[in-house]
């Protein structure tokens, strides 16, 4: 750690600095604003209206012009970067020259295989802590199906996990329309699930055989002449070092659907499943309260399936789209910024690894084959 991470009491007001304030960084900022001893300091986004929106949640931070000006700001604590997606890499390298701080990071790390070498380049010297925002990890139901997945299967043999959801929300520049830009769907959407999958059965992947494509989302909307190519579906397979294999479906035109996330976990001794609803400012009034997040265990011996639900407090659920998990990561992120514990829990490597199998993915529906992650880390 640098001498400007922070090593003093957790009473010591943390000041970030954020480069990136659309929809998902003013999800972060009123996630920010629930936690004690934090505040905004400083704000870079090139958007008059969303600069306009941030102001609402973080008031009392200026807004500069460029990363270097942010950089410039005195008394920072540590940095957040919610921009977008293929603009992460040059990012951290222009922090790296000037001003390495403690940095959350959002996913996807990286949008081209060719990045990755950037990234372990800036890992083996960066010299504060880097922690690669995956939001997924923290929904109280997915957390409580990752802590009792062992025990509740005997270890994992196969792992599914199905995201039934609405099509991508339009975005500042309509840069989440184009495959360039976010990576492809796969990498965009999916890396949150490819974490899971390889936090869940604690082993690396070999292999990733993929079919989808874009089937109704975007279909008549065009942008400077040019229509988009991100995928709206598909299914992936992922075989793992350890024998375990795992699946992903993926379906952007579904959001009629009472979960939005179901994960299940099977093994010798039963099954663990994690329902979790998708925003609640989706949910349509006349349907009455909206879906609370379920846990599921059904065990072979003796039978008989145990329904836990797992609610979260009402204001933390408020704050964002994702089932409470910007505020319980954000408190995580606190802690290692404070000195309180040693390491991220999302590092680098764990961001690279997500990208890597969603590219993987996009690689084997192109090419219509199974992929290798050989092919992609250059390793035999």
């Amino acid at each position: 750690m640098t001498t400007e991470t922070l090593l003093r009491s957790e009473t010591r007001t943390i000041t970030y600095g954020i480069i990136g304030c659309g929809m998902m960084g003013q999800e972060h900022l009123r996630n920010i604003a629930l936690l004690g001893n934090t505040t905004v300091g400083a704000i870079f986004e090139p958007d008059a209206e969303m600069r306009a929106r941030a102001a609402q949640f973080a008031p009392k931070a200026c807004f500069v012009d460029s990363i270097e000006a942010l950089l410039d700001v005195p008394d920072l604590d540590c940095l957040l970067i919610v921009s977008p997606n293929y603009r992460h890499v040059e990012q951290l390298q222009a922090i790296a020259g000037k001003r390495p701080l403690p940095v959350l990071v959002e996913k996807p790390l990286f949008t081209d295989p060719e990045h990755a070498r950037a990234i372990d380049a800036f890992a083996a010297s960066y010299p504060a802590p880097v922690w690669v925002a995956m939001e997924y990890r923290y929904m109280p139901p997915v957390a409580k199906l990752l802590e009792e997945a062992g025990a509740a299967t005997g270890g994992i043999k196969m792992l599914t996990i199905r995201e039934n959801r609405f099509p991508f929300l339009e975005k500042v520049g309509d840069w989440n329309r184009f495959n360039r830009y976010t990576g492809g769907t796969f990498v965009e959407k999916c890396c949150h699930f490819f974490d899971l999958m390889r936090l869940a059965l604690k082993s690396d992947p070999l292999r990733v055989m993929a079919m989808g494509g874009q089937a109704v989302n975007h279909l008549d909307e065009t942008y400077g002449g040019e229509r988009p190519d991100i995928l709206d579906h598909g299914y992936v397979l992922v075989d793992f070092e350890n024998g375990a294999k795992a699946m992903l479906e993926l379906c952007m035109f579904a959001e009629g659907a009472r979960y939005q996330e179901e994960i299940s976990a099977i093994g010798p001794k039963g099954k663990i499943e994690a329902l979790v609803p998708g925003p609640t400012r989706f949910w349509p009034s006349h349907l009455g309260a909206p879906p609370v997040a379920q846990v599921i265990r059904s065990p072979r011996n003796p039978k008989g399936p145990e329904v836990q639900e797992i609610p979260v407090d009402p204001t933390i659920l408020e704050a964002g789209d994702h089932n409470g998990s910007t505020f319980y990561q954000h408190r995580g992120f606190l802690e290692l910024v404070r000195g309180e514990r040693s390491a991220p829990d999302v590092s680098l490597l764990d961001g690279k690894w997500a990208v890597l199998m969603g590219l993987a993915a996009q690689r084997s529906m192109a090419e219509r084959r199974a992929v290798e992650l050989s092919e992609l880390t250059g390793t035999d």
